[in-house]
């Protein structure tokens, strides 16, 4: 059975001229099996560098200075980088914020799919390929055998984002990480692209971290919410508790600037 994810007072710092700077505040949460989670906040409030220190994708300066990340039962951030490979991918998927800079413009996209297979130990043959059009098929893409057979620069901006989203899913990970998914498109492409991304998840029973700066989304796709601020969880809590009553002075600001936080939650949860 699926154990989820669990963080434990997570510290991620910089080195810089001046000094170390802290990111995250030895922070804790949990993505339970089958939840969705949204973390809000705004820039810099340490949103993104919680996926890139749970996905151990931090760059020198950056660097988890203590704490654990506990992924079905084991303690990501003990792991060999040769492990930890292993895991991203295949247990735990990815969809950056601009799907432009997760596909290689110079390599097919059949190619490319053919590439995440190899790299986990998983067979390239008419099965994989097969499995790579349904995924295609299902994220909602025109022409699927046409698409796996060209390149990114022919795609639009929500085709590009779908294709990435296949490929997250394509070796059926426990755990899909969505880092600010939708930000590069058009409104109505963010929520095709969402319902899409909502779907698929529920349907196959997968759990899945949403980061965003939108609290619609938060109020239509999440089952509960983290809210960051400075590198610090202030808030969390099922979705209609927070944004109904929330309890930190910043999570009532944010529900300030919009006319009216009940008509998020009112306007379709799933």
């Amino acid at each position: 059975m699926s154990n989820g994810l669990k963080v434990r007072d997570l510290v991620t710092e910089f080195a810089t001229r001046s000094g170390v700077v802290r990111a995250l505040h030895g922070i804790s949460f949990d993505v339970g099996p089958n939840e969705i989670v949204g973390i809000v906040g705004e820039s810099g409030s340490g949103k993104s560098t919680i996926v890139r220190s749970v996905t151990r994708l931090l760059v020198p300066p950056g660097r988890v200075a203590s704490g654990s990340v506990d992924f079905e039962g084991r303690n990501l951030l003990q792991l060999r980088e040769r492990e930890i490979r292993e895991i991203r991918g295949r247990d735990i998927g990815f969809v950056a914020q601009n799907p432009f800079s997760a596909l290689n413009p110079v390599v097919r996209i059949e190619k490319q799919f053919a590439n995440i297979a190899k790299a986990h130990g998983v067979p390239v043959n008419a099965a994989s390929r097969e499995r790579a059009l349904d995924l295609l098929d299902a994220t909602g893409v025109n022409e699927p055998d046409r698409v796996l057979h060209g390149y990114a620069h022919e795609l639009s901006g929500g085709m590009a984002q779908r294709v990435v989203i296949a490929m997250a899913l394509y070796l059926n990970p426990k755990l899909v990480i969505a880092d600010e998914p939708t930000t590069a498109l058009d409104l109505t492409v963010q929520r095709q692209v969402l319902d899409t991304l909502r779907r698929l998840t529920v349907e196959s029973g997968r759990s899945m971290m949403i980061v965003t700066h939108d609290l619609g989304v938060v109020a239509e796709y999440c089952q509960r919410v983290l809210v960051m601020y400075h590198g610090d969880i202030v808030e969390h809590g099922p979705v209609s508790e927070v944004f109904t009553q929330p309890r930190h002075e910043y999570t009532a600001s944010l529900l300030s600037s919009v006319v009216r936080p009940t008509a998020l939650l009112e306007s379709g949860r799933p």
